[in-house]
């Protein structure tokens, strides 16, 4: 059954079966890519052959009466010699998952659903528990097809609710796309419903990037249907996810940057690019990036089409906060057709820093919450606005119609220089006694607004 889906020929099929049936072949075929994926790290890591002793060479893979020292080796010689062996094993899981999830078709057509059947029952656990004690923070995402967005908008408004979470969360019709903040305990149920859902179990309890934090770390909860679970302007079904570049786990990346930054120096064709936005890369970064000067990831498309030939036969190192905005901006770079490879980071900086606190980024970790920012190591690479000493801790501009967040530090704060920009501060010394009360917060102000847009980066 699975391998009759995953090779249909899907685009030949009639107007009518297609406008019906595609929907479900394409879940299948993502489903039967994530299990591949899984299969195929199985299938080489039995491969492996530990080091004979703790001083001993490093551990060696042996497949087909040869041996093989890195792990770019071995993933090749199982992609042309094991190919279909690797289909097999994959179609026969994909099997038994189909086959299990059969008597849950029900359910998962989340138009007749009751959501409530997905709510964790909190009964044994006392109150205090999921309001009092050490706290947390999860950064997730994941790309599926969602028939009805909204129904899977008002189990997470009540999940989050029953668990008592604050945070955001994006859902569409390609996904959902979170960050919630509470106790371990109820993010730890948040993740057991998240992967008990008959939608979300190609999802693992490796995909929730954890920080310290809790509920503290959002204003509230906010919960809605989007065209996009990542905000890049760009219809998801002319530059899809499924167009990504490679996926490098942490470690091999780090030894992709490692070879990056000793070649500089007499010239390489590698671009280490930074697909965040300026205020992100601002204090902390990977060394020798390209850190493009934009200020929303729905600018990051037209920063490629003005620059493609800064990427032209290039090959390409591209990473973000968590993964998810490298899904679909390497798509949309690929899509363009001048890269000679474009490979993204796995699990984003986030993942790389738990495997390298001390490697090769530097700096703070841009978040989107109340905390701005999460440090793994104690490297300063930003300075203070007014007086450029060291400083990377954002704050809100002081201004109340002004939404950008400013570096000014303590001493510079104490002389009451609070703004983002001189403009602003103008602004704050010349109409202080003014009440904004019934102004609305604006999201740009002149020295946003004197920013440009596409700027021409060199490297």
């Amino acid at each position: 059954m699975a391998s009759m889906l995953v090779d249909l020929d899907v685009e030949g099929l009639s107007a009518e079966v297609n406008k019906v049936y595609k929907p479900d072949f394409s879940t299948t075929r993502k489903l039967y890519y994530h299990v591949k994926k899984v299969t195929f790290a199985k299938f080489v890591a039995s491969k492996k052959v530990p080091p004979a002793c703790e001083n001993s060479s490093p551990a060696l893979w042996h497949c087909c009466g040869q041996s093989f020292k890195e792990s770019a080796s071995i993933h090749r010689h199982t992609a042309n010699s094991h190919a279909a062996e690797i289909h097999q094993l994959t179609t026969e899981t994909l099997d038994e998952m189909l086959q299990q999830d059969h008597s849950e078709e029900a359910s998962i057509n989340e138009g007749s659903a009751d959501v409530s059947s997905w709510i964790p029952d909190t009964r044994h656990i006392p109150e205090d528990d999921l309001v009092k004690g050490p706290g947390e923070v999860l950064l997730y995402y994941c790309y599926c097809r969602l028939n009805d967005p909204r129904v899977i908008c008002e189990w997470q408004k009540e999940l989050c609710l029953k668990l008592q979470l604050t945070g955001k969360v994006r859902v569409a019709t390609e996904g959902i796309n979170g960050t919630v903040g509470g106790t371990k305990t109820a993010t730890e149920l948040y993740i057991k419903a998240m992967l008990s859902h008959p939608t979300f179990k190609i999802m693992q309890v490796q995909d929730f990037k954890k920080s310290e934090g809790g509920a503290a770390c959002f204003s509230d909860m906010k919960v809605g249907a989007y065209k996009e679970i990542v905000p890049m302007g760009v219809d998801p079904d002319i530059v899809s996810y499924r167009l990504a570049g490679i996926h490098l786990e942490p470690e091999e990346f780090h030894k992709e940057v490692e070879a990056f930054v000793e070649n500089q120096s007499s010239g390489n064709d590698t671009i280490l690019l930074d697909c965040r936005n300026f205020y992100e890369s601002k204090i902390g970064q990977f060394s020798q990036c390209l850190a493009p000067d934009i200020r929303k990831f729905s600018y990051f498309p037209d920063y490629v089409d003005k620059n493609l030939d800064l990427f032209r036969d290039k090959k390409v190192l591209m990473y973000c906060t968590g993964g998810i905005r490298c899904e679909r901006g390497s798509a949309y770079l690929k899509s363009k057709n001048v890269c000679k490879e474009v490979y993204q980071l796995k699990g984003g900086i986030h993942k790389y820093l738990e495997k390298f606190p001390d490697g090769f980024y530097r700096g703070k970790l841009f978040v989107f919450d109340d905390r701005y920012a999460i440090a793994f190591n104690q490297d300063v690479i930003s300075e203070c606005r007014y007086c450029s000493r060291p400083w990377d801790r954002y704050q809100l501009c002081s201004t109340d119609v002004c939404c950008q967040l400013v570096l000014s530090c303590t001493a510079c704060r104490e002389r009451g220089l609070t703004a983002c920009c001189h403009a602003c501060q103008a602004k704050e010394q010349n109409h202080s006694d003014v009440s904004f009360g019934g102004l609305s917060r604006r999201e740009e102000c002149e020295c946003t607004m004197s920013r440009p847009r596409i700027p021409k980066d060199t490297l």
